[in-house]
């Protein structure tokens, strides 16, 4: 099998910003993309294999999109684990389209929008029921170098109360790095856990994509939710770059929606803060 590295993560490339959610494909042959429009008419897996900060990792891909991302230290491992996890097959793939591992590298390394990179790839998500799919989707939406909470997820999917599920969903997601669920913190502010390697793997994810770990830890002991923009009296999630441009000089930090609708700022709407924490 012909490998395919591909670097996940550079620290110093900051990836534009976007709202658009990436599509979930259908069997319909006439929704397929062009990147994943297969020779053969089946729809069997095929994977090639990447290099992440997190060590070595296979993507596998049918003609309905992306199916998986997965660690595994060698193609064998990657296929067994591959079929325990789905109940079919992946196969090497002899040449993977060229356009879908460009289109993985620059969103890996950061210079792909959310935007770009919904016309460049899709995802294979068949086995999630309608509410997961909601949920990996808007954490698809999280921009490079950012983060939010379950409960934003929630919400923003319009199951403000389902936190705990959508926690499930996230826990799922069969596409990680990808659909970056490293960039889903606890409410609190605190990192969290993270099913591709824990903790500590995903403090290393964040901080390749320019987030200090022991920051966010930082503000979520001193109870520091929201960062407001004194000029434009608009507040935002910490990492968001609209605040992130601005001098620190600039900023106050705020503990709670209602501090900073007390204190006259407007919630971002880019990121959309409001409600995360009352």
């Amino acid at each position: 099998m012909r490998t395919h590295t591909v670097r996940a993560g550079v620290r110093d490339h900051a990836a534009a910003t976007g709202a658009s959610p990436l599509v979930v494909s259908t069997p319909d042959r006439s929704r397929v993309h062009p990147a994943l429009d297969l020779a053969s008419e089946s729809s069997l897996d095929e994977y090639w294999q990447i290099d992440t900060v997190l060590g070595p990792a296979f993507v596998a891909y049918n003609e309905q999109g992306i199916s998986a991302l997965m660690r595994a230290e060698s193609a064998s491992d990657f296929e067994q684990a591959f079929l325990a996890q789905f109940g079919r097959p992946a196969r090497p793939a002899v040449e993977p389209p060229a356009s879908l591992v460009r289109a993985v590298d620059d969103y890996l390394r950061g210079a792909l929008s959310v935007g770009e990179a919904k016309t460049r790839f899709r995802f294979d998500l068949r086995g999630a029921t309608e509410f997961e799919r909601d949920v990996l989707l808007k954490t698809a939406e999280i921009p490079y170098g950012e983060v939010r909470s379950y409960s934003w997820i929630a919400r923003e999917v319009g199951r403000p109360l389902a936190v705990r599920a959508a926690g499930s969903a996230i826990g799922r997601n069969p596409v990680p790095l990808l659909i970056p669920c490293h960039r889903v913190i606890r409410r609190d502010g605190h990192i969290g856990e993270y099913g591709l390697g824990g903790a500590t793997a995903k403090r290393a994810l964040l901080a390749a994509e320019g987030v200090d770990p022991d920051w966010l830890e930082r503000l979520a002991r001193a109870g520091i939710r929201y960062v407001g923009n004194v000029a434009t009296r608009v507040y935002c999630f910490p990492t968001c770059h609209e605040v992130r441009r601005v001098s620190e000089d600039d900023t106050q930090a705020l503990r709670s929606d209602g501090e900073a609708t007390a204190l006259g700022y407007t919630p971002c709407p880019v990121c959309r803060p409001f409600g995360e924490w009352s």
